[in-house]
């Protein structure tokens, strides 16, 4: 079977999921992505194309006449690798299948099978579009959903009309959370052409990482209060909440602490945040760390990963290294993750005062603390892993084939 995906970027962990998939099915898989940074790839997105199992094309990006960006020669490309199915991710690729029709024409003369990959957690039920873009669910990851206007709110309409003429083109929907059924259903998609599969990053090496990190010298001072974040630095991920929530803790725990991993545009901004509440000493940023190991051994000497706005698979990361969870409202992913009571804890979204009581909650009671990192390892190992992810897959190719 060949497959091909059509992605804005190859970030590091899809490499892995990809080398999986080759390796374990014996699938020849090519990907599609932009020659240069991708116009719809997200600030500070760590890129990998090395050490692939896979073919990788690198194609030029334009602006369509709508504004979107789409690649050139995209159709000569798939026509010499001659996929069996086509793998496109929805936003904003999926666009061109509707506003330019000849081309999804020449697509299905290919003979391929066509799936449509997303979260979609920033998309509204049809219907509900007016309610969804006012709402503060809508939102971008530099929260330019402050200043919506009514011009936006037409813009958005539009788009997720041309959502409703688009979705129901593809064969079958791949996407990340639960409410996909109902969210992907409202455009007219049949329900049994949506499939769920959670997103993960290679479980099995990170949980190999795990069982190396425990021998290896310790990286930082024993702290039992030493909280962790892992991710992009953009706006929405908010980190600042974080930093304020350590600085209402820091009367309890006079040794609490904060590691910082990643880099992106908002670096400076939290250093200065840090700085002027006085945590200078307690916010530790150690910029981006990618080898599972060294990733792995700042999750192991921490007691709780924190997540203070949107994100998915760092909480992956850190649940196989057991540590609890404390989360609020991210990208969806973290429902089937974060259990409340066994796992972790959710705060009131964009509540500093919600989530220092949260994670106080936790770091009180160094039992429970340990009781749900241990939760978060079960979870990971038993349902929710790159082979579980391999598997769904797997299921949606054979589904789309054989039809």
């Amino acid at each position: 079977m060949r497959v091909c995906f059509v992605m804005p970027a190859l970030p590091h962990y899809f490499k892995l999921i990809l080398n999986k998939i080759v390796a374990g099915t014996g699938y020849e898989v090519l990907m599609i992505k932009p020659a240069q940074k991708g116009k719809a790839t997200g600030a500070a997105v760590k890129e990998e194309t090395d050490n692939t199992l896979f073919q990788v094309i690198e194609l030029e990006e334009y602006r369509a006449w709508y504004g979107k960006p789409f690649f050139k020669d995209l159709l000569p490309t798939l026509k010499a690798f001659q996929p069996d199915i086509v793998i496109i991710t929805t936003w904003p690729y999926f666009l061109y299948l509707t506003l330019n029709p000849f081309f999804y024409w020449k697509l299905r003369g290919l003979g391929a099978k066509l799936i449509a990959r997303d979260i979609p957690f920033n998309y509204a039920i049809w219907g509900r579009v007016q309610e969804f873009y006012f709402s503060p669910q809508f939102l971008s990851e530099n929260f330019q959903d402050t200043n919506k206007t009514w011009i936006g709110f037409i813009l958005f309409w539009i788009a997720s009309f041309l959502r409703r003429l688009n979705l129901p083109l593809a064969d079958a929907h791949i996407n990340y959370i639960d409410e996909a059924h109902e969210i992907i259903g409202s455009y007219g998609v049949p329900p049994e052409k949506i499939f769920v599969i959670s997103n993960s990053p290679d479980t099995d090496e990170l949980l190999a990482a795990f069982e190396k990190v425990k021998k290896r010298p310790a990286l930082l001072p024993p702290n039992p209060h030493r909280l962790i974040h892992v991710g992009r630095l953009v706006q929405w991920k908010r980190v600042d909440l974080i930093i304020e929530a350590v600085k209402k803790l820091q009367s309890t725990y006079s040794d609490i602490e904060l590691v910082v991993v990643g880099f992106g545009p908002e670096l400076e901004k939290l250093k200065a945040q840090a700085a002027e509440a006085g945590l200078a000493d307690a916010v530790r940023f150690v910029g981006g760390v990618y080898n599972s190991e060294d990733l792995g051994q700042y999750l192991h000497e921490s007691a709780v990963y924190v997540l203070g706005g949107m994100g998915g698979l760092s909480i992956n990361d850190a649940m196989c290294f057991a540590k609890p969870i404390v989360c609020s409202v991210a990208d969806g992913t973290e429902k089937r993750l974060v259990r409340e009571g066994l796992n972790g804890y959710y705060f009131k979204n964009g509540d500093a005062g919600d989530l220092a009581r949260v994670l106080d909650l936790i770091l009180a009671d160094p039992e429970r603390l340990l009781a749900f990192g241990e939760h978060s390892l079960a979870i990971i190992k038993n349902e929710i892993n790159i082979q579980t992810v391999i598997e769904g897959y797997r299921n949606v190719f054979e589904f789309v084939t054989k039809k």
